[in-house]
């Protein structure tokens, strides 16, 4: 039987992030889908819990600590995995985040922001980006092949409030994700692809603070980000999964130097 353009078996899909909610959710969607997984992140326990639960899941899965600002520890790590499974098809980059300190409250403004968290934010998101793509697109760009999907945001399309280093570091990231398709894409073939999801709004431990009060109802934030999202109510994070899986599939062949939304309407309804 011929298998579907969806398919995404026996691929090689490095995870960055992975031990992270965002990465965990994609990283065990991609073993459902019969890839083989490798899991990075710097926290040694992350990596070691989640390779054990995507083995349990039935999967081929390993795992590296692993610093995406650190370039020559990845190379080490590139290379233990093409000697293991000799190739990378795929990269998620879902390593990310952003820092109290780098976000206002409600009664400071841009004065008072800690620059050091700007800069740790900043770097862990354009950076913490960029070096993967360098580190493991290289090995895309040598075998011809391969699908590199990062992860932008709402934040880039429109200024939201108390967020500039997030917000700035997640605009770097669209148009580096623009600019690494072109470079790949007319260097090194078409069959290496670059694209980007932008998600809307999920609760998360590190927004939930901002999003969610002491006793469980909405904070006025998420009223405000409720009232201009199409669908009324805040995302799943399994329903980034479906087009991970189809961006890195050859359903997408001609799909590159794109940022798709992921936001139940959110980029599109004005709010009246």
């Amino acid at each position: 039987m011929k298998k579907s353009v969806f398919d995404i078996s026996e691929k090689v899909s490095v995870v960055t992030g992975g031990g992270g909610v965002l990465g965990g959710s994609i990283a065990k969607s991609l073993i459902e889908a019969g890839s083989k997984v490798v899991v990075l992140d710097i926290r040694k326990e992350n990596v070691m819990n989640r390779v054990e639960e995507l083995k349990k899941m039935g999967g081929e899965a390993i795992g590296f600590v692993s610093n995406v600002l650190d370039v020559e520890e990845m190379k080490l790590t590139r290379d233990k995995i093409l000697d293991k499974w000799g190739s990378i098809n795929i990269l998620i980059n879902a390593a990310g985040g952003n820092l109290p300190g780098a976000t206002l409250t409600e009664e400071q403004t841009v004065f008072d922001m800690k620059i050091e968290d700007f800069e740790k934010v900043t770097q862990l998101n354009m950076n913490g980006t960029v070096y993967p793509c360098l580190v493991f697109g290289e090995a895309m760009a040598k075998q011809g092949s391969g699908s590199i999907v990062n992860v932008s945001s709402m934040a880039t399309l429109s200024a939201i409030s108390r967020v500039p280093g997030y917000s700035v570091a997640k605009s770097g990231i669209d148009i580096f994700t623009k600019w690494m398709s072109m470079e790949l894409g007319t260097k090194f073939g078409e069959k290496v692809r670059v694209n980007a999801i932008a998600p809307g709004f999920f609760i998360g431990d590190q927004n939930r603070k901002v999003l969610i009060n002491d006793d469980g109802s909405y904070t006025e934030r998420s009223k405000k980000v409720i009232a201009r999202t199409t669908m009324g109510r805040f995302g799943d994070i399994t329903e980034l999964n479906g087009i991970v899986q189809f961006l890195c599939s050859d359903a997408a062949s001609f799909i590159t130097g794109t940022i798709i939304p992921v936001d139940g309407g959110f980029s599109s309804f004005s709010g009246v």
